[in-house]
């Protein structure tokens, strides 16, 4: 399988991350998006939105990260990190949609405020993550995993803007359930680093 991807992009680690954990072949294949590369006609075939990270896995091609998880894991013998019963999934998807909302709109946004100069809305951002990380603390001081009592995907699509929040001038010593979830992920066998960081 390829992986189209960028490696400074905690959406494209969200892929890697999980493939590390679950010993699951990658073939990356760089896209240089200050080149312009996703713009290409080539690319945006693949991804008409012209986003990273994409799939390609023989015919099949998945474009957003989440999506990409949930295909990866439902192909694993053990499914353990996407359960095949509807509750499970269902618990699962309530985290992927936290990724996808709240997470990109805060922490998310504040990086590519303050890491690479994005005109986006820092205010906005605070607001978003003054209401995701309490709640998320909340929740992990009572559970050592986000979704079941075990890792799933959903903790791999939540770690790593979370983890990344500092380089958007986020600080996080505020939430030590927070912090003590990190080091459970960190702990993983076959976890690898976000770009960056140890």
């Amino acid at each position: 399988m390829q992986l189209y991807n960028l490696e400074l992009s905690g959406n494209c680690y969200k892929v890697r991350l999980f493939a590390a954990l679950t010993g699951i072949e990658l073939e990356l294949i760089p896209v240089d998006l200050s080149a312009g590369e996703q713009k290409s006609a080539a690319f945006t075939a693949l991804n008409p939105w012209q986003e990273v990270p994409v799939l390609i896995d023989g015919p099949t091609v998945i474009r957003d990260s989440q999506a990409i998880l949930v295909y990866l894991a439902a192909k694993l013998e053990t499914r353990s990190w996407w359960p095949e019963d509807g509750r499970s999934q269902a618990l699962i998807m309530e985290w992927l949609s936290v990724a996808a909302s709240e997470i990109r709109n805060g922490p998310n946004t504040a990086r590519l405020i303050r890491k690479f100069g994005y005109p986006l809305d820092m205010e906005a951002a605070i607001r978003w993550i003054g209401r995701l990380l309490p709640r998320i603390d909340a929740h992990l001081a009572t559970h050592d995993w986000l979704a079941l009592g075990h890792p799933t995907i959903a903790d791999c699509a939540v770690f790593p803007y979370l983890a990344l929040a500092p380089e958007g001038g986020i600080d996080l010593t505020p939430y030590p359930a927070l912090q003590r979830w990190f080091e459970r992920v960190r702990a993983l066998p076959g976890f690898m680093a976000v770009p960056g960081q140890s």
